[in-house]
């Protein structure tokens, strides 16, 4: 299912579906996400239970909520939003990502509709979130207002997205693309493009302009003494994330 006019950049999808069998393995070719996760979940958790006025501490917090995760790759965000109550959806235009997501979540026991399918063929069909987590995939489409506003729409009011990327400076070249993808070899070389990479005050533009109203923007930063992650308010200068909400 594609919507006519869509955002999605095929060479883009062949990168990631090349890559599908080691979603899973925490030494593979996804290693820094696995590394970057519990930093991930520890702001949208928080993000999602501060809009939605959810106890984190509760068994789960998150029933009731319906939650898209955009891009979902092999369901490394998919499956702790399940754990945490939510009706949750992982799509993904990589045809090649969703049998690996499919079986994991089978065998975690957990219910979670994989769909092959993109973001403007869900909003053409009505689809409705009140959470959209649209992590790491801005800087891997062909339009990312068109994206956006297809993000914006399935929302539903007052619905919150979080979205995160790469910034665009020398340092995240030299940190995002060449220690990454040169010196650590943690990605192939050729999986980002500088040039895709998006400013925080151009996302904020580009989330505004879509319909949007941004409420929040955080730092993730990599500490190699520590091989650790960490949120910063300050440090957005490679890894960052952003909050918005729909206007009621």
């Amino acid at each position: 299912m594609q919507a006519p006019q869509s955002t999605v950049d095929p060479s883009e999808i062949a990168k990631f579906e090349a890559m599908a069998a080691e979603w899973w393995d925490p030494e593979g070719k996804f290693k820094p996400l696995h590394m970057l996760n519990p930093c991930r979940l520890d702001y949208i958790t928080t993000q999602i239970a501060g809009e939605f006025d959810r106890d984190l501490k509760s068994p789960q917090p998150f029933q009731g909520l319906r939650l898209l995760d955009i891009g979902c790759g092999g369901g490394l965000l998919s499956e702790p939003m399940a754990r945490l109550g939510a009706t949750v959806v992982g799509a993904d235009a990589a045809e090649g990502n969703l049998p690996v997501a499919r079986v994991h979540a089978e065998q975690s026991g957990l219910e979670i509709d994989y769909r092959h399918t993109t973001a403007e063929a869900m909003a053409d069909a009505g689809e409705q979130f009140d959470v959209v987590l649209n992590m790491e995939v801005v800087e891997h489409v062909a339009d990312p207002l068109e994206f956006l506003t297809a993000t914006r729409r399935l929302l539903k009011p007052g619905g919150l997205q979080i979205c995160s990327t790469i910034n665009r400076n020398p340092k995240s070249f030299a940190v995002a693309i060449v220690g990454a993808e040169v010196v650590m070899r943690w990605l192939p070389r050729g999986t980002h493009e500088w040039s895709k990479f998006i400013t925080p005050d151009e996302l904020f533009e580009l989330l505004s302009t879509s319909g949007l109203t941004p409420v929040d923007r955080k730092g993730f930063v990599f500490n190699p003494l520590a091989w650790s992650w960490s949120i910063s308010d300050r440090d957005l200068s490679v890894n960052y994330v952003t909050a918005s909400t729909k206007p009621l």
